[in-house]
């Protein structure tokens, strides 16, 4: 069967003193880092979810468990990776990623070419179809109060 599927993903992490800034598989200078029981790599789990959904193959949680001792610490592009995998076996293959990470500081901009190429070389396709993009709370909510970091990620997938 020919054809296309969308998937959308969405992840927030709180920022906590202790604990490094990891966004698309790149270290971010800042001073505080996301909370999980992986890296909490909010971008890289938002694309996992999208990816999941647009093959119907369900969750992140589902896949990878925060009550699971095997994903504590975890290398969000290696879970990523194992999906992309997942995926591909079930006759898909990735066609364009687009992401946006909602953060008060720091300002994402400076690495965004830096995030693109990581996560383009864990997805397998050319940062051609990758898009990173940066958005702030303008004060409102918890991120608008530099509380946590939030992503969004929309995932096209074509299939033989």
């Amino acid at each position: 069967m020919n054809g296309v599927a969308t998937g959308i993903g969405w992840d927030s992490h709180r920022l906590v003193a202790g604990r490094q800034l990891i966004l698309g598989g790149v270290t971010i200078p800042y001073e505080r880092g996301l909370d999980g029981h992986s890296d909490a790599d909010v971008l890289a789990h938002a694309i996992v979810d999208a990816l999941l959904g647009a093959a119907g193959l369900g969750d992140i949680g589902e896949h990878f468990p925060d009550t699971h001792a095997r994903w504590a610490g975890a290398d969000s592009l290696e879970l990523l990776r194992a999906v992309v995998a997942l995926v591909a076996e079930r006759g898909h293959a990735v066609a364009h990623v687009d992401s946006t990470v909602v953060m008060e500081r720091p300002k994402l901009g400076p690495h965004k070419a830096a995030i693109r190429a990581s996560l383009a070389a864990a997805l397998g396709i050319a940062e051609a179809r990758v898009n990173v993009k940066a958005s702030t709370g303008e004060g409102m909510g918890f991120v608008g109060r530099g509380e946590g970091v939030a992503a969004l990620a929309v995932v096209t997938l074509a299939r033989d």
